[in-house]
């Protein structure tokens, strides 16, 4: 057998906005349906569950930043944009370079076969796009949300491609992505060299319908926040559609014999939004609080990775992505070096710990934060805080006054670590999709 073929498959699994106890593995209870998630429920028992890993932002697109390149998202322009919104559309600047080295085209260039099926939300063709950027193949939605029923985006406008081109075909976007992946994983089987597949669900970001609420499309198609709809049984039908989603992709793998040297990644971009449940955690989508960064780690490599392990290992959304590198034997671009670092001795060994200290910077109410081991330092509207979250992950006890050095150091440890990036430009701009007036603050 060559090198190349004892190389594992990655399929790396992101949802959008769900929130860290969403799932049954997690905490989640059940809906008046039964279990929500118990494909990924699965997935943690016969793999990997980590307690305390982390998104590179608490927003979209920054985050797929980070996925995509492994580094720091604020070294790119595009990243600053809280998030990338629709009326980017034919930006030369909002989107992510075609020249910069990613996960896919470093792994392509070492002869895997790759492909996204599913969001894209890094920038508009003719600049920018999944093909442009390492992927053979792409299908889904280039925008950050879109009708799950129509596939428009919030701005009207028909989003769902096949590669470069418009593509359109009736389906619940959720099942149309999980029946495309499955084909992936089935053509790949008959493949000699190892596959890369990014699957980035839209499930569960609004709008809030199901399988079975495809009138609700002509009702929010000019308004795709969905703000005077959903509830929290209609949310959790969404996920447990991706969940089954999942369910079939994992039968794919075993019917064609690949399951025991893939390496299944699941997360989600960031913290849950609306409907979501984010317990023990304080906030959400948007905030550097534990709820919205705090996010489902679970990886499934029969090959590789103990059944039942848990670990509490600090990571990031790049650490992954650098693990992911670091498996295929895939060495970063010179000029481009990887800052999130590689948890493959994690995943051999759950056991396995080291110290991962971890920031994150807003632009959205001047929030900054810094995670080194037990304690965060915490700014959100010019107000300092110092939290120990092993003992306190609701950060409900500020510390700071009673711990003022350090809280001084955690302050200066962040402030050195943003000095290393280039500074949120003037023109970034941050779309929030609500207010207060829409519903109560969290």
């Amino acid at each position: 057998m060559t090198m190349q073929a004892k190389r594992p498959n990655v399929i790396f699994i992101v949802a959008d906005d769900l929130g860290f106890a969403d799932l049954g593995c997690y905490g989640g209870r059940e809906a008046a349906f039964g279990p929500v998630s118990p494909v990924l429920d699965g997935l943690a028992a016969n793999g990997l569950r980590c307690t305390e890993g982390y998104a590179n932002s608490p927003v979209c697109s920054p985050t797929r930043f980070a996925l995509i390149t492994a580094r720091w998202q604020y070294r790119l322009r595009g990243a600053a944009d809280e998030p990338i919104s629709s009326r980017s559309k034919g930006s030369t600047t909002l989107g992510l370079p075609p020249d910069h080295p990613t996960v896919p085209s470093l792994l392509r260039e070492a002869g895997y076969r790759t492909a996204l099926i599913g969001k894209w939300h890094l920038g508009y063709p003719p600049t920018f796009g999944p093909l442009k950027s390492g992927y053979e193949e792409f299908f889904g939605p280039m925008s950050g949300g879109v009708d799950y029923f129509t596939h428009c985006s919030n701005n009207g406008s028909h989003d769902l491609y096949f590669g470069e081109e418009e593509k359109h075909e009736e389906g619940y976007l959720t099942d149309l992505l999980s029946r495309r992946a499955v084909d992936y994983v089935e053509r790949m089987a008959t493949q000699d060299a190892p596959f890369f597949l990014s699957l980035h669900y839209t499930a569960p970001h609004w709008p809030w319908e199901t399988r079975d609420d495809e009138a609700v499309a002509a009702e929010v198609k000019d308004h795709l926040f969905h703000l005077h709809g959903g509830n929290v049984e209609t949310y959790r039908r969404m996920i447990h559609h991706m969940d089954e989603g999942i369910g079939w992709i994992m039968d794919a793998l075993r019917r064609t014999g690949q399951d025991r040297d893939t390496l299944v990644v699941f997360t989600s971009d960031n913290g849950g939004e609306r409907f979501s449940d984010n317990w023990p955690l304080v906030g959400g989508k948007m905030d550097l609080t534990e709820g919205g960064i705090r996010v489902p780690w679970i990886a499934h490599w029969p090959a590789v990775i103990p059944a039942g392990a848990t670990s509490a290992q600090h990571c990031l959304t790049m650490d992954w992505s650098a693990t992911v590198l670091d498996m295929a034997g895939v060495a970063a671009h010179p000029d481009h070096p990887l800052d999130g670092v590689s948890l493959l001795p994690v995943l051999r060994d759950p056991s396995v710990r080291f110290d991962r200290p971890m920031g994150w910077r807003m632009n959205h109410r001047g929030q900054r934060a810094w995670r080194d081991g037990r304690w965060k330092y915490l700014r959100v509207d010019g107000n300092d805080y110092l939290f120990d979250i092993e003992a306190d992950a609701r950060e409900r006890a500020n510390l700071g006054g009673r711990q003022p050095e350090r809280l001084a150091a955690m302050r200066a440890a962040w402030e050195a670590w943003d000095a290393t990036l280039p500074p949120i430009p003037a023109d970034a701009t941050v779309s929030l999709g609500y207010s207060s007036k829409d519903m109560p603050q969290r």
